[in-house]
């Protein structure tokens, strides 16, 4: 066991000198206490000490125990956290190993801010993080204080009914994030039991269930299986499961997929403009192209046939993909829906998951909204805010794709197209 440091040479560290600390190292507060700096700017604090079992001989071994990310642990806590060790190893208790015996179970607002944290850096729009703060800390506010051990039915109820008629939607999504924290905290194992939270076969028979958008006659899976689906289809690695992503992360009717043209997309200004001809509507529409949708778009270019303004080509030179192509991709992968279905579940997550006005997500579907003043009013003002909508999309159709299996026999090698384009290009 090693003695602990003495008080001298404590308390180095101010706010400010933090503030002003740049590039990575070791910056010692005194007391085995140390702020770590990470070569990405991240800090942390960490307690650095030498141990061994009482009575064995030498200087011990050297260890670290972290104390937790600077953006949470203050100064003053990180200090006390340090003296509590130095007690420990005054005790002859190696401060490491009781961590590590001690469940310290936090209270829901902590949950929820990791819960946040974590999820911060994957996704592009602001709006997304400041809706999970606001339902989780602002219309949750009275879960905050309380451990997640302590809550049950009745703490969860408590803080929906007051906003469940009132505010219909921003109550299903507080729902649903305090559903998600309370999941993770059974999963890190700090609490046991069903979640409180749960809406079918729980909560539904507790609450009014309040009115949901109408999905249509066209078969649809939930929307949170949709990026399981398209990751299949990037592992398929074909013209038709490339047109189906596409089509699925516009939120399009396949026909508008089916004969999309190269003349009608802006790379530069990442516009797609559909014209009214090839709209049900008869209006031309005009959609944000996505990360992702670029992609795609720079697959279907390498195997562009010559003489043809179509992007989704079919097996015939300079003919569009058989109507029949997503039923039987669909089919392969065993999904019980219509690729026209995937609208509702764009509708469906825009509706449960986003705080995005109706209207907005109407607009990027080409329904009609308003009299026809309106809409040209609206089509030229509402492109620009579609994007972080897309975008948001987007983010959520690829969010999985690292936790699905590749199905061994679902692969089509991409120069096997680029063959056969090459084959029908030289028989012509």
């Amino acid at each position: 066991m090693t003695n602990p440091r003495s008080a001298k040479g404590y308390n180095k560290l101010s706010d400010l000198k933090i503030r002003r600390l740049k590039g990575p190292g070791l910056h010692s507060d005194g007391n085995n206490l140390y702020l770590a700096v990470d070569p990405s700017g991240a800090k942390r604090w960490v307690f650095k000490y030498r141990w061994k079992q009482p009575g064995v001989s030498g200087a011990g071994r050297p260890r670290e125990m972290g104390l937790g990310s600077f953006n949470k642990v203050s100064l003053q806590k990180a200090r006390e956290k340090a003296a509590q060790a130095l007690e420990l190893l005054g005790e002859g208790k190696d401060p490491l190993a009781a961590k590590h015996t001690v469940v310290v179970v936090p209270t829901f607002a902590e949950l929820a801010d990791q819960w946040i944290e974590e999820r911060t850096p994957f996704v592009r729009s602001g709006k997304s993080v400041d809706r999970w703060k606001r339902s989780l800390h602002t219309y949750a506010a009275k879960l905050g204080d309380l451990r997640v051990d302590q809550i049950g039915v009745d703490e969860v109820l408590g803080a929906l009914k007051p906003m469940w008629t009132s505010k219909a939607h921003s109550a299903k999504l507080t729902r649903s994030y305090v559903e998600k924290v309370l999941d993770v905290a059974k999963v890190r194992g700090f609490r046991s039991g069903e979640n409180p939270a749960r809406w079918k076969g729980h909560l539904e028979h507790l609450l009014v269930a309040t009115p949901k958008l109408q999905r249509g006659h066209q078969r649809a899976v939930p929307y949170a299986a949709v990026p399981g689906i398209v990751a299949r289809l990037q592992v398929m690695d074909s013209v038709s499961a490339w047109a189906l992503e596409f089509q699925i992360l516009h939120a399009l009717r396949p026909g508008n997929v089916y004969g999309a043209r190269w003349s009608e997309f802006d790379m530069d200004r990442r516009i797609w403009t559909i014209p009214g001809n090839a709209m049900k509507a008869g209006r031309e529409h005009q959609l944000p192209l996505g990360e992702r949708a670029l992609e795609v778009l720079q697959k279907a270019a390498l195997l562009r046939q010559p003489d043809s303004d179509l992007v989704f080509h079919g097996q015939k030179l300079g003919r569009p993909l058989s109507n029949m192509a997503f039923v039987m991709l669909l089919r392969r992968l065993g999904v019980d829906a219509t690729a026209h279905g995937f609208r509702s579940c764009f509708r469906d997550w825009a509706g449960e998951e986003t705080d995005y006005p109706r209207d907005l997500v109407e607009m990027q579907m080409a329904h009609a909204v308003g009299d026809e003043s309106e809409r040209a009013y609206r089509r030229m003002k509402a492109l620009e805010r579609r994007r972080p909508l897309m975008a948001d999309w987007e983010i959520f159709c690829l969010g999985r794709k690292e936790a699905l299996p590749e199905p061994a026999n679902d692969r089509i090698a991409a120069q096997d197209v680029v063959s056969q384009a090459r084959t029908s290009s030289e028989l012509q």
